[in-house]
């Protein structure tokens, strides 16, 4: 570290004092780059030299991020890289002119502004390029609380997705793709990754539960990246408790009850009027003769009322 410390100086010095074939080398960099996250990214930047110059030797490269922190130096025939960073071309030498990075295994923390430094024996430039970092958002999960829903209870629904960069949104749709996320606040998380973790509850009030609901994922940029649906299963009917049932069925309760009691009071006195008239009707009325007892003739008959 030392000796790329030292390196560094006198390139600086070089520099600031000037070359006076400083106009005929000219470092061209990519602006940007978008890297995903644990995957290669490549730092493209190429030396440019005027027609005047002829077979251009490359003396010193240079490349550091932001906090000037040096990535990869080559210097006397010798590469330096620090690891995970190597120049784009295996068989890189002096007379290649495509002085590109290479990062093996991109992370959060890669992102930011390179600065390349390249001295020839023609000249020197420094061209500079950006590193965007992007990560794709796992498939969202959902989980209900409870987990058995209820016609007459108030229900959570609780979606979560991880492993995006940067950060993103959940959304929530019901099955007619009504948009319900304005009442759902979404709880962002970063990772010692850098990666980042979205939670977001959705609150469902009972009597207003639809057969399913949606929540999807979408990346800072605005774009759908993956989507969940959960489906409400044959709510099951629950038993309405007093508190449920409000004051006016309080109320209505024992009405019904003290009103079939007085129907049913009023139907048996009904009926047992009925039978005491029918069986005075039916009593029968006997008539004797005089005379002679084994001879008297007995008549009877019923007797109407």
């Amino acid at each position: 570290m030392a000796s790329i410390g030292i390196l560094l100086f006198f390139t600086a010095i070089y520099i600031r004092t000037g070359n006076t074939n400083a106009g005929f080398v000219n470092v061209e960099c990519q602006a940007e780059k978008v890297g995903q996250y644990g995957q290669q990214s490549l730092l493209q930047c190429v030396v440019k030299t005027t027609q005047d110059v002829v077979n251009p030797e490359i003396r010193v490269v240079t490349w550091t991020n932001e906090t000037d922190h040096p990535l990869l130096v080559f210097h006397k025939g010798t590469s330096k890289p620090q690891q995970g960073y190597s120049f784009a071309e295996p068989s890189w030498n002096k007379r290649n002119m495509n002085v590109s990075l290479l990062i093996t295994n991109t992370a959060v923390e890669h992102e930011g502004v390179y600065k390349c430094t390249v001295m020839t024996d023609s000249g020197d430039g420094e061209g500079s390029t950006s590193l965007k970092v992007t990560a794709k958002y796992n498939k969202p999960t959902i989980h209900s609380n409870p987990e058995n829903i209820t016609l007459n209870t108030n229900v959570t629904l609780m979606c979560n997705s991880d492993g995006g960069y940067p950060k993103g949104q959940l959304r929530w749709f019901n099955e007619n793709n009504t948009e319900s996320t304005n009442s759902s606040p979404m709880e962002a998380k970063q990772t010692e990754s850098g990666l980042f973790n979205l939670s977001s509850n959705l609150s469902l009030l009972k009597g207003s539960i639809f057969t399913n609901y949606t929540c999807k994922v979408f990346n800072a940029s605005g774009d759908k990246e993956e989507e969940a649906t959960f489906e409400v299963q044959n709510p099951i009917p629950a038993t309405q408790t007093e508190e449920e049932l409000g004051p006016a069925s309080k109320i209505v309760a024992p009405v019904v009850v003290i009103g079939s009691l007085i129907v049913g009071l009023l139907l048996a006195l009904l009926i047992y009027r009925m039978r005491s008239q029918r069986d005075h009707r039916e009593l029968p009325i006997c008539d004797y003769d005089d005379g002679d007892h084994q001879e008297r003739d007995k008549t009877c008959q019923v007797s109407p009322v």
